[in-house]
């Protein structure tokens, strides 16, 4: 029998929270160094919008993602540092958590990816600014049936997480008629606090402003592969990082197939490192047969010491 294989994952934005990172900073040296180079990459204190907030600042999608990327690197960097973490087979991440799982593959030096989350939000932001939009999460209706709803609305499927579970994403005013639509037809549609249509085609511009950094900035072959948003299928090359750096902004996230495709390849745990526990429900939804473990707390990264692996 081939040996269990693991995966770590990394999630996005929406999973922000004021304190988060706090405890780590507190007790760990490697997870302290990792939010003083984003501080000095950024040229702000992304370290104190992390712990102190506030919440409404830390919801700017400008300030979200690289402060997610930024505690999820500082998590990793600890558990590391610790030596409680065994090599992974995979890594993904999901929409955002993709610049923190190149990291961890070692595609990304640690800063040039705050650097580079940090351009993203920006760029998405105004693009958001440029042309209004909004996400929803749905449930109830058929990956089918949405998909004729979408269509027929104007608006697109951003994200394919988990059985049951698909977010929808557009301009404004045709997310409105769409979300009445499916909420009549008895889907449950829930409004997701974004200010922007990502993972469309109305995300153009920011692709375009991306572009011209991811060009110049040096990526390197990933050490391990990385499962692609875009595809579900792993990735390991440089060019083709840069690509995918692009292409996910524009076009859906690929969630459930991505993870369907590591536990074909063998994976029996899934490590989510970073703030929250979403990934770990839609993994649990995707498969019971895995095994789930987070590293979302300095405690979590106690508790591998004292052998939570067993």
């Amino acid at each position: 029998m081939d040996k269990p294989k693991l995966a770590f994952v990394f999630p996005g934005q929406g999973a922000q929270a004021p304190g988060m990172g706090q405890d780590v900073y507190d007790e760990f040296d490697a997870a302290r160094a990792v939010f003083k180079a984003a501080d000095d990459r950024l040229g702000f204190a992304i370290s104190k919008l992390c712990f102190e907030g506030p919440e409404d600042k830390l919801k700017e999608t400008a300030i979200a993602q690289p402060a997610m990327v930024t505690a999820s690197l500082a998590y990793l960097a600890a558990a590391r540092d610790m030596e409680v973490l065994p090599q992974p087979d995979f890594v993904a991440g999901h929409s955002l958590g993709e610049y923190t799982a190149l990291a961890a593959a070692g595609a990304l030096e640690f800063a040039d990816a705050i650097q580079l989350a940090a351009l993203r939000g920006r760029l998405m932001q105004l693009a958001s600014q440029e042309s209004p939009g909004t996400m929803a999460a749905v449930m109830g209706i058929s990956e089918t049936d949405l998909g004729v709803i979408a269509a027929n609305g104007g608006i697109y499927i951003a994200n394919y997480n988990s059985p049951g579970q698909l977010v929808i994403s557009g301009a404004r005013e045709n997310m409105a008629g769409v979300m009445e639509t499916l909420t009549a037809k008895g889907a449950r549609v829930i409004p997701l606090a974004v200010s922007g249509a990502f993972h469309t085609p109305l995300m153009a511009g920011a692709a375009d402003g991306l572009a011209k950094v991811v060009e110049r900035l040096e990526f390197k072959d990933a050490a391990v592969p990385i499962i692609a948003n875009t595809s579900g299928q792993p990735i390991t090359a440089a060019e083709d990082i840069r690509a995918e750096l692009l292409k996910q902004l524009t076009e859906s996230v690929y969630w459930q197939k991505s993870v369907e495709y590591m536990i074909a390849e063998g994976v029996t745990t899934f490590v989510e490192i970073g703030p929250g526990k979403v990934l770990t429900g839609l993994i649990r939804r995707i498969s019971r047969d895995v095994r789930t473990m987070n590293i979302g707390d300095a405690q979590s990264i106690k508790n591998m010491q004292a052998g939570a692996w067993n």
